[in-house]
């Protein structure tokens, strides 16, 4: 084989690796059931759109009938951090009711997630919560 053979060779695999990687992020990584007092179904899929974590919920996850739904996060280190409600009021644009937010963009203060929480505020109750099989990194380690 001559040199630039080998070179095309190493470009064309040095791009499958790119596109593999790039399609294993875009798929992502879903969480177990929800489980707790208030909610039982659903999971959980983080994935990573234009650079940024993104939290999704599954299309069985029934928000619970409770006052102040949120969306809450335990990193591995303990902390918990209170995010966005999961009903907004629907009077933006037209729409009526409340609207459900079932995907959110995660801070970047946040570093990796042990457990995902659905947390009433009202309440001060976790109503239920998740866990994915491997730890998510959502920041480089500084190894």
């Amino acid at each position: 084989m001559n040199v630039k053979k080998i070179a095309a060779l190493a470009c064309a695999a040095a791009v499958a690796v790119l596109i593999g990687t790039g399609a294993a992020a875009a798929q992502g990584h879903t969480s177990k059931v929800f489980a707790g007092a208030k909610v039982n179904a659903g999971t959980v899929t983080h994935t990573i759109e234009n650079g940024k974590h993104v939290l999704t919920l599954s299309d069985d996850f029934q928000v619970p009938d409770t006052p102040d739904p949120h969306w809450q996060i335990v990193d591995t280190k303990g902390r918990v951090f209170l995010l966005q409600r999961l009903k907004t009021k629907g009077a933006v644009a037209g729409l009526a009711g409340d609207r459900v937010v079932k995907s959110i963009t995660l801070p970047s203060y946040i570093q990796d997630i042990a457990k995902v929480q659905i947390y009433c505020a009202w309440a001060e109750a976790v109503l239920g919560e998740t866990t994915f099989d491997a730890k998510i990194m959502t920041v480089a380690s500084a190894k």
